[in-house]
Order: C-alpha cells, then sequence, then structure tokens
C-alpha cells in the first residue's frame, strides 16, 4: 500500500480542487491519501464525491498552532468535524487568516511592492488564505522566482518583514480538543529549520505525555539526519512515525506521495480514532 497522509486543495492553500486532488492521487498510485487543509474540513464532501474506486480518503485537517512563540503545525486525523468545541477552534482561527493577510499586504505595499488585496483574493479563489496566496503574489510580481523564496526574514517567514502573527492555538489544547472529538494527532514537519524556529525536543516530549500520537518524520524538509533523529526520538517516546508528500498541486514541487507511511501506522491510526472512518473510493462522479 502507499499512504500519504498530508495534502492540501483549494479548500485551503493548494491549487488542486479537492476533486482534482483525489483523481490525481490515485493516478499517482496512492491507495491511500488524507486530506488536511488548513483548518478547515469544506474540501471533504466534494473529495468524497468524486473518490475513485480503490482510493481511500482519510477526512482530516492541518490546526495552526504557537507554543512558546514558536509556530507549529498540528496533523489531525479521523476527527468529528461537527464537534462544537473544536469546530469553533477552528472558525477562530480561520477567521483571523484575512485580517492578518490584509496586513500583510499593507505591510508589503509599504516596502514598496505594489501587491494588492484583490490580486491575493483571485489567487486564494475562495480557499483558507494565508501566507502561500501572498507568496504566490510576490512570484507573479517577480518579486521572488519561487513560493519557497518568499518565506525568509526579508518577506514572510516568522518574524520577517512583513510578517503578521495570527491566532493559533496552544497545542496541548488542540491535542486535547481532536482527541476529544475522536482524533488521532501528529506533529507535522517537526524539524523543519528552513521555515524557522521549530519546536525543540523537551516540548515534542510534553505534547507526547499530553497525548500526541505521533511525529511527521519522512517529509521533504527534513534532511537524512533530521529524520534520523525524529526516527529516534518516536522511538523513544512512544510515537507513531508517518510519512507524507504536504503536497499543494503546482504551489510547490513535491509530488504526490513524495514520502508515504507504513501501513501497520496508518492501521494503528484508524484503530485509535473514533470520531470518523476512512472513507473507500466507489468511482466518483
Amino acid at each position: 500500500m502507499r499512504i500519504d497522509l498530508h495534502c492540501h486543495s483549494t479548500a485551503s492553500d493548494g491549487t488542486d480542487t479537492p476533486a482534482e486532488l483525489v483523481r490525481n492521487a490515485a493516478r499517482a498510485g496512492l491507495d491511500v491519501v488524507a486530506l488536511t487543509d488548513h483548518d478547515t474540513t469544506r474540501g471533504y464532501a466534494e473529495a468524497t464525491a468524486a473518490l475513485p474506486e480503490g482510493l481511500t480518503l482519510v477526512p482530516g485537517a492541518e490546526l495552526s498552532c504557537r507554543t512558546d512563540g514558536v509556530s507549529m503545525h498540528l496533523l489531525a486525523y479521523l476527527f468529528d468535524p461537527e464537534e462544537p468545541a473544536l469546530l469553533a477552534e477552528r472558525e477562530l482561527v480561520r477567521d483571523d487568516r484575512v485580517p492578518r493577510a490584509q496586513a500583510m499586504v499593507a505591510k508589503l505595499a509599504a516596502l514598496g511592492v505594489p501587491v494588492t488585496w484583490e490580486q491575493v483574493e483571485r489567487i486564494a479563489a475562495g480557499g483558507s488564505v494565508g501566507r502561500p496566496h501572498i507568496a504566490s503574489a510576490l512570484v507573479e510580481l517577480g518579486v521572488v522566482a519561487t513560493v519557497s523564496d518568499a518565506f525568509t526574514p526579508e518577506w514572510l517567514a516568522d518574524g520577517g518583514r512583513a510578517y503578521v502573527p495570527k491566532h493559533e492555538t496552544d497545542p496541548f489544547e488542540a491535542v486535547r480538543l481532536v482527541k476529544n472529538a475522536g482524533g488521532v494527532t501528529v506533529f507535522a514537519h517537526p524539524a523543519a529549520v528552513t521555515r524557522g524556529r521549530t519546536v525543540p525536543e523537551a516540548a515534542i516530549a510534553k505534547l507526547a505525555e499530553a497525548g500526541l500520537d505521533g511525529i511527521e518524520v519522512d517529509h521533504t524538509d527534513h534532511d537524512p539526519a533530521a529524520r534520523t533523529r525524529l526516527r529516534d526520538l518516536a522511538g523513544e517516546l512512544g510515537l507513531l512515525v508517518t510519512g507524507s508528500s504536504d503536497y499543494h498541486g503546482g504551489r510547490k514541487t513535491v509530488a504526490l506521495g513524495a514520502n508515504t507511511t507504513d501501513p501497520e501506522v496508518y492501521g494503528e491510526i484508524i484503530r485509535r480514532a473514533t470520531g470518523a472512518f476512512p472513507v473507500p473510493g466507489t468511482g466518483g462522479v
């Protein structure tokens, strides 16, 4: 089985619609794909309706968190999307995205970059607006060559010249909320140093004590040394090890299935979840 547990659609900051995502996942030879858009589950219905036969969809989300001043992302799988407390927190995070993005556009304008809110809205196309949409605007304007080049201190990285903070959930609270909604939690790309400061291992250990289920080890932003250390850390803390592409369609160069999760780990995620179930494909529409 080929299992990719971290993918994005136009419901947040990917370029594939949810329907295109599942079709492309099937073409890429995947057996299981997780839809993990940022702080939203809006793509579930479309992805489910288009799900090809032979492909299983894992409903999920990537939650925006912050601890001790460090931004981090928490992958949540198979939770009840209507559970009131978790739904309210996701909406709080999502609602703060628009004023935050508008403030970043204003900062860029003050720096002499002619990006407009209308341009960012067009790029977001109704998705949950975020920094990748602003980064794409910078690429369109020729300010940077790639989306990744925009995530530097010069532009959009944490603490960068055009950076503006947003509401982010305390990860310990996020783990509790997801657990109460019957879901499973995995710390996304914990050693992605190119994105800025990372959460120290001591904090990961505390999250494990609080109920964190796993860490995403095999990720394009982790070099071999980081993967080895994270795998060892997972063993020390009794955490599951996952791998995934963090696919964003054409916004990034990573292909579906670039990294995958062991079927036994996937089985354990299903076993632990009580809020929702994987959806088997029946042919799609």
